[in-house]
């Protein structure tokens, strides 16, 4: 049997599935709605990696008619020729009333000529394009080829969400139920905490510890076997852990210190970590 990566044992089939995008898939999500009502429109779909950009792709393509086709296209792997054998095939089903949807990954990564040969497909009709970025398309993506689409943003996960997400994985993934290594509240928090929003990371970093812990004889995975495995990069910053103390204390004397360089530093290090924005004002009043 092939084994997948936990964040592809568990990639969202559904709408319903797609978590903290209510906004494009939920009943009244703008993507879901055209869809479902086959009014499907050219879009960038703009967000931080691990936020379902290629996963709401996937169930586009699942939910798509007879009317379309879908295809994928790697901006990273794939060249100008690829493209164009793509729209040979887009004219073809032209011809017999099917329209191609051509998803394709890390827009960004064409030049500005090579978006370019876009707009003539795009302006006739000839495909749907959605792109997907991780970088901002008001800079990355040509301002002509931006017009004829639709901006979608995607919401950077939550700590919640990604809380949320772990804990249906310990419930409904096989391979970790069959680990039969229980896994602490503790170790959840701290992985949601590290992993930036980026759901991908999260799940395949509950999938490394738990195997790992499961190797190791261990039914239970808390902070100590965590810490033992040592499998969190260095230097991330947890609200549980010592750095937690070390940044906020840090951030405290810049300020006193009048160094703004400094407290911005140190704001920012523990912003990005998921630091609770309130709980910095506080310090700062």
């Amino acid at each position: 049997m092939n084994w997948y990566p936990l964040s592809e044992r568990l990639r969202p089939r559904e709408f319903d599935d797609v978590v903290g995008q209510e906004h494009l898939t939920g009943n009244k999500g703008i993507i879901r709605g055209a869809v479902e009502s086959g009014k499907l429109f050219s879009m960038i779909l703009y967000g931080p990696p691990g936020t379902g950009k290629t996963t709401i792709g996937e169930i586009i393509k699942s939910k798509l008619g007879n009317r379309y086709h879908f295809e994928f296209f790697s901006a990273s792997l794939q060249g100008t020729g690829d493209l164009k054998k793509h729209f040979e095939h887009g004219e073809r089903l032209k011809r017999v009333g099917q329209q191609l949807v051509l998803f394709v990954d890390e827009i960004h990564r064409l030049n500005k000529s090579q978006q370019d040969v876009f707009l003539p497909v795009t302006e006739k009709g000839l495909i749907i394009l959605i792109g997907a970025t991780t970088e901002n398309p008001s800079f990355e993506v040509n301002p002509a080829l931006l017009s004829r689409c639709r901006l979608v943003i995607l919401k950077n996960l939550k700590r919640e969400d990604i809380a949320n997400l772990l804990r249906k994985a310990m419930e409904k993934d096989s391979l970790l139920r069959e680990s039969n290594v229980k896994v602490d509240e503790d170790v959840i928090e701290v992985i949601s905490q590290s992993s930036g929003g980026d759901a991908r990371i999260a799940l395949n970093l509950l999938d490394t510890l738990v195997e790992s812990a499961a190797a190791l004889d261990r039914s239970v995975l808390d902070l100590e076997v965590m810490n033992e495995l040592s499998v969190l990069p260095s230097g991330r910053y947890t609200k549980k852990g010592e750095e937690h103390y070390d940044l906020i204390s840090a951030f405290i004397k810049s300020m006193r210190g009048s160094d703004p360089d400094a407290a911005l530093y140190y704001m920012l290090r523990m912003l990005e970590g998921g630091e609770d924005p309130k709980f910095i004002a506080r310090r700062m009043v």
